[in-house]
């Protein structure tokens, strides 16, 4: 029993990045369910990251990640608030986890948040979606929903942070920070990125 006990420790923090302590409690409150155990830790690591989201985050990292061939690369500064958690490996690693998910994923995404996305490329798409709504022989009632249904899976493709992440497709990339920001105690940001690929146009 005790090593079933250790066991599901073992997995709940793997799968979560959470402390031992937070894990033993998050399992002992569910009773050993796994999955309602991830949940639990995952609504107390947003609740963790919606305290820290204020604050200030001056310090951090520029990485790089230049993929095989080195046709491919991506340049991007994620930010924390002190030098010391900017030193450490897991915000190095996290660092060059982004790295690699802006120049792995496909779509590639374009900006970091929804809230970036200009107001004229998202009229620019509902306007494409409408029209393959009508196209599409649904009923005029359902056009608003089939819009904004592709609106949500635009977002998802070309914002960092609603992707799926790479190394884990069940957690997008925003709740890979909030899980970061969970363990490391700090408000961590992404403030900017590029990619670039040999022979292809910059966007103006």
């Amino acid at each position: 029993m005790i090593t079933r006990d250790l066991e599901l420790v073992k997995e709940l923090r793997d799968k979560t990045g959470a402390g031992v302590l937070d894990c033993k409690k998050a399992l002992a409150d569910t009773q050993g369910d796994l999955a309602k155990a991830i949940e639990y830790l995952r609504k107390k690591g947003m609740a963790s990251a919606e305290k820290k989201s204020g604050r200030s985050t001056r310090e951090g990292l520029v990485g790089t990640y230049i993929h095989a061939g080195e046709k491919l690369g991506v340049l991007i500064e994620v930010n924390c608030e002190t030098d010391f958690v900017a030193r450490t490996e897991e915000f190095r690693g996290l660092v060059r986890d982004l790295a690699m998910q802006i120049a792995g994923a496909h779509p590639s995404p374009r900006y970091i948040q929804s809230q970036d996305v200009p107001k004229e490329v998202i009229e620019n798409e509902r306007q494409i979606y409408l029209a393959q709504a009508k196209e599409s022989g649904k009923p005029e009632k359902a056009w608003d929903k089939i819009v904004e249904g592709k609106l949500a899976k635009f977002y998802s493709e070309a914002c960092l942070l609603e992707q799926p992440f790479i190394k884990d497709p069940n957690i997008t990339i925003s709740q890979l920070l909030v899980q970061k920001i969970a363990r490391l105690g700090e408000n961590i940001a992404i403030r900017r990125f590029t990619r670039y690929r040999v022979g292809e146009e910059q966007e103006a």
